[in-house]
């Protein structure tokens, strides 16, 4: 049986004011997210991205064209009704930081981690506040608890919208430092991606590409880029209630 596939039924996406922010109407009835909430976003910045894509669409709805209503909906239906859980979840990943976990050999991969990675430690220590040490190996080594402490309080205050968008970010890259690069534009998101890629990159220096690994990160790459631009649409929105850390 073949899939099911929304076929457009509008002609016009247009940006509209609500009580509460802005929303998108389509012919003049409002978007809903897929649990049926009212899709109303705090920006005009991220309603007017969302229109483009639905005017976007051609014959059939392609849903993986349309990054931002993606993480627009993931921001009401799936964070706001667990922004607690969702940020300690991502606040977790400080205790195991992609960047802390470093090879034993070769000398060329441990020098190139180190080349790539301590910068961005010693930029958490100064910018974040938060130092976190290195391991040589996989096995695990407690961070200090003033650091983790520090970088938690610091995911707490994104809003729910910031905090969609943080949470590829950071699950993309397997690094909580990597995702606050991000979105403090400390390096441009090319980089970041890159680096959180280092052991990988330097596997196919030694043995080759492989077809569908390299698809697998374009994808990958692509979602992280649109995390990012999520995130900067965000940027002004007001200062929203949330649950208590």
């Amino acid at each position: 049986m073949s899939e099911w596939k929304q076929k457009r039924f509008w002609k016009k996406a247009e940006t509209v004011p609500v009580a509460d922010g802005f929303t998108v109407h389509l012919d003049g009835r409002a978007i809903k997210t897929p649990v049926k909430a009212g899709l109303i976003v705090p920006t005009r910045a991220i309603a007017d991205a969302i229109a483009a894509e639905w005017d976007a669409q051609e014959d059939l709805v392609k849903p993986h064209t349309m990054p931002v209503t993606r993480a627009a909906n993931a921001a009401i239906d799936k964070v706001t009704p667990q922004f607690v859980e969702v940020a300690d979840m991502l606040a977790a990943y400080g205790d195991s930081d992609l960047l802390c976990y470093r090879a034993t050999s070769p000398d060329e991969l441990t020098e190139r981690q180190a080349d790539f990675w301590d910068p961005l430690l010693d930029w958490a220590e100064t910018a974040l506040n938060a130092r976190l040490v290195t391991v040589a190996g996989v096995m695990h080594q407690a961070q200090s608890p003033e650091s983790l402490q520090e970088l938690r309080q610091r995911t707490h205050a994104l809003n729910a919208f910031e905090l969609a968008a943080f949470h590829d970010l950071v699950s993309l890259s397997g690094s909580l430092i990597i995702a606050f690069a991000a979105i403090k534009g400390h390096l441009p998101p090319q980089t970041l991606w890159e680096v959180s890629r280092l052991d990988e990159i330097w596997q196919q220096e030694q043995w080759g590409k492989d077809d569908e690994a390299e698809a697998a990160a374009a994808i990958k790459a692509e979602a992280f880029f649109a995390s990012k631009r999520f995130f900067d649409l965000c940027q002004s929105l007001p200062d929203n209630p949330r649950p208590a850390a």
